[in-house]
């Protein structure tokens, strides 16, 4: 049964509904995003590339990841102290953001299913959800959430906050819990004041894997739908999802997005990132919105041709995804995470950034 509204807000007043520290509001106008009303690196080109109005962000996805379960709790030990610690890890990813934001990123993806902990899974058994089974959400993820927004929005960042993810989208218990946690959650952040926050509902809606028949691609259009008509104050939050890597959005999700997700895994010839962006454009349900790339694992900044290039010189945003390895020294979503600029490929990346953008 769905909650009714009446028991819905009860179960906000349980959390802590101070307003957020003000940050920046980010809106869209055309196929540019906007912080409080002006475009993103506001009249910057690079090398003949448009910069203004793009969004470039990181899949830092783990950001308040924990695991409950205790047989496989022990994989992300840190080396230091032998445990797993989640208050760290949020400690820690906290302390990062700025360095992040120094060199120009803007945006990073975080998740309330987090992704896979070994960066590509087949079989998933740790337990790592924001939500009760009932779609509620829990107080110690909700507590860490908080914090990171927070932080973002005090140093002018965009979270894409994700909500659900195919590794863990079977703990909710059908289609009630994800109509309540998707309505509880964007509750929270509106009435927590974020102006900050983008939505990328589902990771990858038409994976397979997906249990939940609201979270497959036939069907996202609805949940983006969903937060797209809650609202507070007269806001309401901007809200799309990803497909899997070198695919499209369905149409129905290309017109039902505020902007279009794409995701670059699997695609080794930086041309076809030009021509997926083409493609979406090319749609018949098209109409002029931001084209976001929110994970690609494709590097070479150093060479003349990448992916991160391709998708700029086409007018869309680009979004990093280093898998690594958890080895604590490597990537991005493997925990025990290392959250600063730790190995060449991170200062490359970020480098990169810094460059395009001119921080």
């Amino acid at each position: 049964m769905l909650l009714s509204r009446r028991s819905l807000f009860a179960s906000l007043a349980a959390a802590p509904l101070a307003r957020a520290t003000a940050g920046p509001a980010i809106s869209i106008r055309g196929e540019q995003f906007l912080l409080n009303g002006k475009p993103t690196y506001a009249g910057r080109t690079f090398e003949g590339m448009k910069i203004e109005g793009l969004l470039f962000n990181s899949r830092m996805i783990q950001g308040i990841f924990d695991d409950e379960n205790p047989a496989t709790v022990s994989r992300w030990r840190y080396p230091d102290t032998g445990a797993w610690d989640a208050e760290r890890n949020t400690r820690e990813f906290i302390a990062a953001m700025p360095e992040w934001r120094r060199h120009g990123l803007l945006a990073f993806t975080l998740g309330l299913q987090g992704g896979s902990p070994q960066g590509y899974s087949q079989d998933q058994p740790w337990r790592n959800s924001a939500f009760a089974s009932g779609g509620a959400l829990k107080p110690a993820y909700r507590d860490r959430l908080r914090r990171i927004l927070d932080r973002a929005a005090s140093l002018g960042m965009t979270p894409i906050l994700n909500y659900f993810y195919f590794g863990q989208d079977e703990h909710l218990n059908g289609d009630a819990a994800v109509l309540r946690a998707t309505r509880e959650t964007t509750e929270w952040i509106l009435q927590r004041g974020y102006r900050n926050v983008l939505v990328d509902v589902v990771n990858e809606a038409n994976n397979r894997k997906y249990e939940q028949g609201l979270m497959k691609a036939a069907r996202v259009h609805e949940l983006i739908r969903l937060v797209q008509s809650i609202s507070s104050g007269g806001r309401r939050l901007l809200a799309g999802s990803s497909f899997n890597g070198n695919t499209l959005p369905t149409p129905e999700v290309a017109a039902a997005s505020d902007f279009v997700l794409l995701h670059g895994n699997g695609v080794k010839d930086p041309a076809r990132i030009t021509e997926m962006v083409r493609q979406v454009r090319a749609m018949p349900s098209w109409t002029p919105k931001p084209i976001v790339f929110n994970e690609d694992d494709h590097f070479d900044f150093d060479k003349p041709a990448n992916n991160m290039r391709s998708a700029t010189a086409a007018y869309a945003s680009w979004g990093y995804f280093d898998p690594g390895a958890s080895d604590y020294s490597d990537g991005y979503q493997c925990p025990p995470v290392r959250w600063g600029l730790s190995t060449e490929r991170k200062r490359a990346f970020f480098t990169t950034v810094k460059r395009y953008t001119g921080f």
